[in-house]
């Protein structure tokens, strides 16, 4: 129980007593009756979000972009995993190893650096090289359609080497003799892939997909931060979420009770998916659910 102290006192701090401040959704806030004695208008704040089209915005960009480093990012870590599990050479796998996991330990705001010195309209690297090629500049942080793919990418680039251990180190707990055998009874590497070692990360898999499921509407903040930024609105249709948008309303609006609606809905809906999602589970493989 002393274990478990720090990680409740955690919990306790930042997660429960701040709880009362979801009041401010339902209030009009001003500073000089305070969130208590604001007055109350009751859901006046989630439907101006609903009726201006921007919570369908907001929830639209977070799901797909969530979605997408779900899938995508799953896939490829199941598959660099199952590389290495391949490689006979020893000191190589460990260099892979090792050279994958590093841009796992770079700070966002170096990312967003390193992507603004290849983007930069005047003097990005991308730029200068098409310039000397003869070739138009392409003003990146003014065109919305080619910031998904941008944001996709440094999102695989930076995170593919650290959840690859997760699913190799899964695999490092078969049975090699189940491989072998397979491998004297003619089974070639493919087929030992999909008959023996696919199944066996299923329930890591779908551990790894209810917590990613729990998080859907949780956007990456240091990630569209440092990379676009919260206040470019001539990439919001693409690149805003539901973080950016607190933020903004926070920091730069003031509006307190905007920021916190968005911020219950997003919890509440969380919740519900991942009650959904643990149900789903349990109707189809019982013995891999969260609850």
């Amino acid at each position: 129980m002393l274990m478990c102290l720090p990680a409740i006192v955690f919990f306790l701090v930042m997660s429960y007593l701040p709880m009362p401040g979801l009041y401010l959704a339902f209030v009009n806030f001003n500073y000089s009756d305070g969130m208590f004695r604001s007055p109350f208008v009751g859901m006046d704040n989630f439907e101006f979000l609903i009726h201006s089209g921007t919570l369908w915005r907001l929830t639209f960009n977070t799901i797909a972009y969530n979605l997408a480093f779900i899938v995508f990012g799953n896939g490829l870590q199941i598959l660099i995993a199952i590389l290495l599990n391949e490689l006979r050479t020893r000191w190589f796998k460990k260099f892979t190893q090792s050279l994958m996991f590093l841009p796992y330990f770079i700070s966002f705001v170096l990312v967003g650096l390193i992507a603004y010195n290849i983007l930069s309209y005047e003097y990005g690297l991308l730029n200068s090289v098409l310039k000397s090629l003869g070739a138009d500049p392409i003003q990146t942080y003014s065109n919305p359609k080619i910031w998904p793919f941008i944001i996709l990418v440094t999102f695989l680039w930076q995170s593919t080497g650290y959840g690859s251990v997760v699913y190799f180190a899964a695999i490092m707990g078969l049975d090699s003799e189940i491989l072998e055998a397979a491998e004297i009874d003619g089974a070639n590497a493919l087929q030992r892939i999909r008959y023996i070692v696919l199944p066996w990360l299923k329930p890591t898999f779908i551990i790894l997909l209810l917590f990613s499921l729990g998080g859907i509407l949780r956007g990456n903040f240091g990630l569209f931060y440092n990379l676009v930024g919260a206040n470019n609105s001539a990439l919001f249709n693409s690149t805003d979420i539901i973080e950016t948008f607190v933020f903004r309303s926070l920091m730069n609006n003031f509006n307190f009770p905007l920021g916190s609606a968005v911020s219950l809905y997003q919890s509440v809906f969380g919740f519900f998916i991942v009650v959904t999602a643990n149900w789903l589970v349990k109707k189809m493989s019982p013995e891999n659910t969260l609850f």
